[in-house]
Order: structure tokens, then C-alpha cells, then sequence
């Protein structure tokens, strides 16, 4: 989606609750399936959102990322598998655009694991 598209976009759900990254959720996915890799994206504005949140079994807790939005789903991508991954905003412990790996989600990630996350 070019950037002009992606304004339209936002003005138009301007004032709708934001749908945020589901970390936990994301986080007991990973756990299940152990992918490879895993990203995170907003449904057709990955080019501007998404980046890389996991790899080789380890949280990537330095990347450029945006997860929450008016109008576009937020989505969790494990080794080429797309799924929507988000809550609303009212439903998270404070979680926003600027959240990455919180406790919760790295608890949940590392149940069971002897190691601690990095």
C-alpha cells in the first residue's frame, strides 16, 4: 500500500479503537509450531510495519516494527503462514505501537524452557 492509500486509511477510521499486536498470543503460537523464523506485520502495509520478531529460537527484542492500528490487522508470519494476531487496545495490559516482547509474552514463550531469554 503506497503512503497516500495508508493516510486515506487512516483518516477514514480515525477515532476507532486501535488493534494491537497480541505479544501473548504470538508468543504461545511460537511456542506450539517452533518455527524457524517469525515476523510481524499490519495486513497490506507490511513493507512500512513489519520486521523480524524471532529467529533460532530466540525473541528479537531490537527491531523496527509498528503494531497497532485503526484499520489495518496486525499478523503474526511463521515460516510463511500468515494468521491476524491483535486485541483491542482496551483488551491489553498498555500495550501500543511501541510494544516489544513484554514479560507476559516472554514468560509465556520460555514456560517450561531451562534457559532464561537473553
Amino acid at each position: 500500500m503506497n503512503i497516500f492509500d495508508a493516510f486515506i486509511q487512516g483518516e477514514i477510521h480515525r477515532g476507532n479503537e486501535l488493534m494491537v499486536f497480541d505479544w501473548d498470543k504470538a508468543a504461545r503460537r511460537i511456542a506450539e509450531a517452533q518455527p524457524k523464523n517469525a515476523s510481524a506485520g499490519l495486513r497490506d502495509d507490511w513493507e512500512y510495519t513489519g520486521g523480524e520478531i524471532y529467529r533460532d529460537g530466540k525473541p528479537i527484542k531490537e527491531t523496527f516494527t509498528y503494531l497497532a492500528s485503526t484499520w489495518a490487522t496486525p499478523e503474526l508470519e511463521m515460516d510463511g503462514t500468515v494468521e491476524p494476531c491483535y486485541r483491542m487496545q482496551s483488551e491489553t495490559p498498555g500495550w501500543d505501537s511501541d510494544t516489544i516482547w513484554p514479560d507476559s509474552a516472554l514468560n509465556i514463550l520460555f514456560a517450561g524452557a531451562k534457559n532464561e531469554p537473553a
